[in-house]
């Protein structure tokens, strides 16, 4: 029998471990697909909370994002990075990078601000370690 997939998606003509068709339906599989609440509290921990891409030069502007609500521009090369949802407290893991046709370094700003559960402030600055901002701006936050 040949395999077909209609215009809503549907594949016919195959079965699932030799069950029939239709043995499996589309709510076996929603009722069963993982969810966050599904997985372990090991996995959880592993997985990423919160991360940006935003563009840092003249007016800030998210490009995408998971969890983060707003970028706050606190002069040149210093950002905060504001969580929608807050994490579980500040002990967690900042990896952060911004590009240009230069070398950057970015970094937590904690001479300014110490991280908190619904923010955190980082700093980019040029090979020179001089404050610049660079038009990309990644940031993701694991706890």
């Amino acid at each position: 029998m040949p395999i077909a997939i209609n215009g809503s998606g549907t594949i016919t003509g195959i079965s699932a471990g030799g069950l029939p068709d239709g043995v499996i339906t589309t709510d076996d599989i929603a009722a069963n697909a993982v969810t966050y609440a599904k997985i372990g509290t090991t996995e959880q921990g592993q997985l990423c909370k919160a991360w940006v891409n935003f563009n840092g030069t003249s007016t800030v502007a998210i490009r995408a994002s998971y969890n983060v609500s707003s970028i706050t521009d606190n002069g040149t090369g210093d950002y905060t990075v504001n969580f929608t949802t807050a994490m579980a407290d500040a002990n967690y893991s900042i990896l952060s990078i911004g590009n240009r046709s230069q070398a950057w370094i970015t970094a937590l700003n904690d001479t300014a601000a110490a991280p908190t559960s619904s923010a955190v402030r980082i700093a980019t600055v040029t090979s020179s370690f001089t404050f610049a901002d660079p038009p990309y701006v990644n940031v993701a936050i694991f706890r």
